[in-house]
């Protein structure tokens, strides 16, 4: 008899009709497929993203300790993802006229209408989570803040100003803007241009805020 603490062998897999073998990017996607607007990672069982997979239950563990361990792949995963994402958008604005703060707001809300549910993990773990995924998702937004930390005190720089605590100003628009999306995704799209608009401008408060504490002109 298999013990149930055991994975199940490749034969057992395929006796029972399901895959051979499975990695760990086809159990995180097929959580993913399992997940949406009105439900996180936290609701889900392992049976549930198992059968998603085509797995038996046991093999998951070849994989994951257990659905936290993958719950926190999700967010370090969603993590990498956005922050490339806002990155290129961020290089974008570099080279023409457009301002980066729009095209970043811009972005972001297209990323959370484009139904992407990595986004989606982002925005919901950190309240809805457990304490291990709330924890996982401070350190992806610690992420954010650092890089936006070196993009404003460079963009200062071009303006010839500095800005006033540039960690504790990355940190305030990071918050603001996840805060935002997070209220953003139970609202229809046609609110989007009104909440750009919104967010837009208050990143500029923040940032027009950092450089007149230290004492140089408003932002552009």
């Amino acid at each position: 008899m298999t013990s149930p603490d055991l994975p199940l062998t490749v034969a057992d897999d395929a006796h029972h009709g399901r895959k051979a073998s499975i990695t760990r990017d086809d159990l995180l996607a097929a959580a993913l497929a399992l997940i949406g607007p009105h439900r996180s990672v936290s609701t889900l069982s392992l049976r549930e993203v198992a059968r998603e997979a085509g797995i038996a239950p046991n093999s998951f563990y070849r994989q994951f300790r257990d659905m936290d361990e993958l719950t926190v792949a999700l967010i370090d995963l969603a993590g990498r993802s956005l922050r490339t994402i806002i990155g290129e958008a961020r290089q974008r604005a570099a080279s023409s006229e457009r301002s980066v703060i729009r095209l970043s707001v811009e972005t972001f809300i297209e990323q959370l209408r484009a139904d992407d549910k990595l986004l989606h993990v982002l925005l919901r773990e950190g309240s809805a989570g457990s304490d291990a995924f709330k924890q996982a998702v401070d350190r992806e937004l610690n992420y954010f803040e650092d890089e936006l930390r070196v993009d404003l005190i460079r963009l200062a720089a071009a303006d010839g100003a500095v800005l006033h605590e540039p960690a504790l100003a990355s940190k305030a628009i990071t918050r603001l803007v996840f805060a935002m999306g997070a209220t953003a995704v139970d609202q229809p799209p046609e609110k989007d241009p009104e909440l750009i608009e919104q967010l837009a401008q208050m990143l500029r408060m923040i940032i027009t805020g950092a450089r007149t504490i230290a004492g140089n002109p408003p932002t552009r």
